[in-house]
């Protein structure tokens, strides 16, 4: 499972004030946290900050890449602000997130074609959210048929299928599931990225409900998460459902989450 570490956006409180104050120390904390953990990226984002963003932004990547090994998800719609977070990062980055959403695409595409960044591919478009497996699937193809059309590796291509609060609609949960089993057939070698948690919004007990999913969505193919790599259950769920699953040989990772202590019953 790639897990992006979710922390450092300023859509939080406390990493909003960090950034208009200047605190490199907090958000340095906060990378080094995620990282421990086990994120394999750290997600940065500065979105709120209309007119500054970019500036933001790049001080954000700088600052996390001043402490950690680990590469950035550069988490914006804007080129502007993507292209300053590019120019100071270290490493392959994601690029968080490019859609069919018309400017979106027009955009973002010419800062990732014929890269090797690592591209999240958001089944949104310009007719809205899609509601259906078959809604997504026909985003997905136009996704990767775009994206592979400008020389972008399907290896580098992580569709977000897009989770929708189940509390909207009891048919959600069911519908993500089948998308993520329908897309890994096919297009063989692709990656999935998505923010899991959003399945629980508006219900009782969110973080049960987001374990459950985890699982189920494992089973189905999914190999990718923006989440809080400091939740500790989680954690242990994703090692135990990839065992389950079959993507941990001799049950090593489970194990070592076991040794952690994050696995408890």
């Amino acid at each position: 499972m790639i897990i992006v570490g979710e922390l450092i956006n300023a859509s939080r409180k406390a990493v909003s004030q960090a950034i208009e104050k200047g605190d490199a120390e907090y958000i340095k904390t906060v990378a080094i946290d995620e990282e421990k953990a086990g994120a394999h990226y750290i997600d940065v984002n500065a979105g709120i900050f209309v007119g500054k963003e970019a500036d933001y932004l790049k001080w954000l990547t700088q600052t996390v890449q001043s402490v950690s090994e680990k590469p950035c998800a550069l988490d914006s719609p804007d080129p502007l602000a993507i292209e300053a977070a590019l120019s100071v990062h270290k490493g392959t980055p994601m690029i968080n997130s490019i859609s069919m959403e018309k400017a979106r695409w027009e955009k973002l595409l010419p800062l990732v074609a014929g890269t090797d960044f690592k591209v999240v591919a958001l089944c949104m478009s310009d007719a809205g959210m899609p509601t259906t497996c078959a809604d997504r699937l026909s985003i997905a193809d136009k996704l990767v048929e775009g994206l592979t059309a400008k020389n972008v590796p399907i290896t580098n291509i992580y569709i977000d299928p897009l989770v929708q609060p189940l509390g909207t609609n009891h048919s959600f949960g069911a519908e993500f599931i089948n998308t993520v089993s329908e897309i890994k057939n096919r297009y063989p070698g692709i990656h999935f990225m998505c923010g899991l948690s959003n399945i629980s919004y508006g219900l009782p007990e969110r973080k049960f409900l987001n374990r459950i999913f985890m699982a189920q969505a494992i089973y189905a193919g999914l190999d990718g998460a923006i989440m809080n790599p400091l939740d500790k259950p989680m954690m242990g769920t994703i090692a135990a459902a990839e065992a389950l699953a079959g993507r941990d040989k001799n049950s090593f990772r489970y194990l070592k989450a076991y040794r952690a202590g994050l696995v408890v019953s």
